[in-house]
């Protein structure tokens, strides 16, 4: 018996970003009102860090709520409704449940059931690997509009004494709807990951620690000059990488997107790439703080909505963090 041939899908040649919205921590935390705990000064923090506040959920707001936000403002921006999604990708690494995925859940909440829903655990690369993962189902014909989220409460793994990496960290969520365009709209994505530099950020301890030693509730923890060393001198090149992937070069990109992890290694990526001075830099670190996942389209929303650069423009985002993880891809702008 001869083998049928399988019919497999195909879809537009080209995908771009819709639709942004965002939803940031209602609270705004000062250096001041942190600084006790952990032996420090606002000065020591903006020197640091570049930090003036961050924007932390309130104690009633949980990392679904700040999807819910933020993904109904993609919609709405896209000019669609939820019956138009056909999956939602969800990255977060503070969703208190293993299972059933958030993203099913939010699928349901924004109107958007059966479309296909499910969870990425990259940490701060994670918005960055959902936009690859939406271009090629869009592209692949196996989804016609797909919701992207980078959505975290970073507070909930504050550890207010520690001085490694907590005093970093907000809250909020970025979403945006990737669908099928007639121009290129999203540049090929470069990723990748070194398992070997896991501890370098990481969680104090496992949940089981929790349960069967009495360790307490887990926080984060990071060996800030190894990140920093890592960031600097080899994320600039996935960042290039993904320029050359996409055929252009810094002089014609509009926008600078990095994660925002910490205004020091954005400067010294901003050196390392040779960006000209016309290049508009993302620099929302300075009022949100770092929002993980979310901090990419938090910091793409404050760009456009500021009027440093407008819809349509080409923009560099990178992302990197915890894995140790990273991606990176050239996109134009909603």
């Amino acid at each position: 018996m001869t083998r049928p041939t399988l019919t497999q899908s195909t879809g537009p040649a080209h995908s771009r970003i819709l639709g942004l919205g965002v939803m940031r921590g209602e609270r705004v935390v000062t250096n001041d009102d942190i600084a006790g705990p952990i032996d420090s000064s606002d000065e020591w923090i903006r020197q640091r860090t570049g930090i003036v506040t961050r924007r932390r959920a309130a104690e009633g707001t949980d990392v679904l709520d700040l999807a819910e936000e933020a993904a109904n403002a993609a919609i709405k921006d896209a000019g669609l409704t939820g019956a138009d999604i056909d999956a939602v990708i969800l990255s977060t690494v503070t969703y208190f449940h293993q299972t059933p995925s958030a993203a099913a859940i939010l699928a349901d909440r924004i109107g958007a059931t059966p479309a296909a829903a499910y969870d990425i655990s990259a940490a701060c690369a994670g918005y960055c690997y959902g936009i690859g993962q939406a271009d090629a189902l869009v592209r692949s014909g196996a989804a016609r509009n797909v919701l992207v989220i980078g959505a975290e409460k970073m507070s909930e793994f504050v550890d207010p004494t520690d001085r490694s990496i907590s005093f970093l960290l907000g809250d909020g969520a970025g979403a945006v709807v990737v669908g099928a365009s007639d121009f290129p709209g999203i540049g090929p994505t470069v990723w990748g990951s070194d398992g070997s530099q896991a501890q370098t950020i990481r969680q104090t301890h496992s949940w089981l620690d929790t349960r069967d030693k009495g360790a307490g509730w887990p926080t984060l923890r990071q060996e800030g000059q190894s990140v920093f060393k890592w960031a600097v001198w080899q994320m600039a090149p996935v960042a290039q990488r993904a320029l050359d992937a996409a055929g252009v070069t810094a002089e014609q990109i509009d926008a600078f997107i990095p994660h925002q992890a910490n205004m020091r290694i954005i400067d010294q990526m901003i050196k390392q790439l040779k960006l000209p001075e016309s290049v508009a830099v993302a620099r929302d670190i300075v009022d949100t703080g770092n929002t993980s996942a979310a901090s990419i389209p938090l910091a793409t929303e404050r760009l456009l909505s500021e009027g440093q650069v407008s819809r349509g423009a080409l923009a560099l985002q990178i992302g990197f963090g915890a894995g140790l993880v990273y991606a990176a891809q050239v996109v134009v702008l909603p």
